[in-house]
């Protein structure tokens, strides 16, 4: 009787282990085949960001369009001046990134485009970003919002609330552009700062 469970102990044994190599070659399929995959997915399609036939107006006077991505470093983030948090973290960010860069912060074009074009216009942007040095706001009629919208293939949408108001939900990443008006990378919500601070100094250099 003894010797007949010691059996079954060992046979579950190996049933155990050959599934532990399954699992572990599973993970390694997983790695090799289709993350490299997901990855170049991610990628695909990159070099459009930013451009489209949008027009906008800029809290500096100049007008915001594909054109304007060029000539200088960019960074360009959607918001807009209700939001509770996402937004002034990022611009708290953003100054204390300038901050890092010194000399080189005037290298950098930043530019805050809103997500809510019923609310935000030119003057209230301008008042919004006035406490964050060198940021750019920037907003037009919502039909021009919803072509730039497109074009950098942001996610925005209308919340309502209650009480007959409304919040935004919206992507929260800064993306990068080179001073040829090219996709550069990206530097997500609450980014490590050192890696933020790399990325940034990489795209100065060129």
């Amino acid at each position: 009787m003894a010797d007949t469970d010691r059996g079954g102990s060992l046979r579950k044994l190996r049933y155990a282990l050959w599934a532990l190599v399954v699992v572990a070659l599973g993970i390694v399929g997983w790695t090799q085949v289709v993350s490299p995959r997901l990855t170049q997915l991610s990628d695909t399609g990159t070099a459009a960001l930013g451009r489209g036939d949008y027009r906008l107006q800029a809290t500096d006077g100049s007008e915001f369009s594909q054109a304007a991505l060029k000539g200088k470093a960019s960074a360009v983030f959607f918001g807009f001046t209700h939001c509770p948090d996402v937004c002034p973290t990022t611009l708290g960010d953003v100054t204390g990134w300038r901050e890092e860069l010194g000399a080189d912060a005037d290298k950098l074009r930043v530019f805050f485009v809103t997500v809510d074009p019923e609310r935000d216009s030119v003057e209230t942007l301008r008042d919004y970003v006035s406490w964050a040095p060198g940021v750019i706001g920037v907003s037009g009629s919502p039909e021009e919002v919803a072509k730039a919208v497109k074009a950098f293939r942001i996610y925005a949408r209308k919340v309502p609330q209650e009480g007959g108001g409304y919040s935004m939900d919206h992507s929260s990443t800064m993306l990068l552009f080179d001073d040829q008006g090219e996709y550069a990378g990206l530097i997500g919500y609450r980014e490590d700062p050192e890696r933020a601070m790399a990325s940034l100094r990489a795209l100065l250099k060129g």
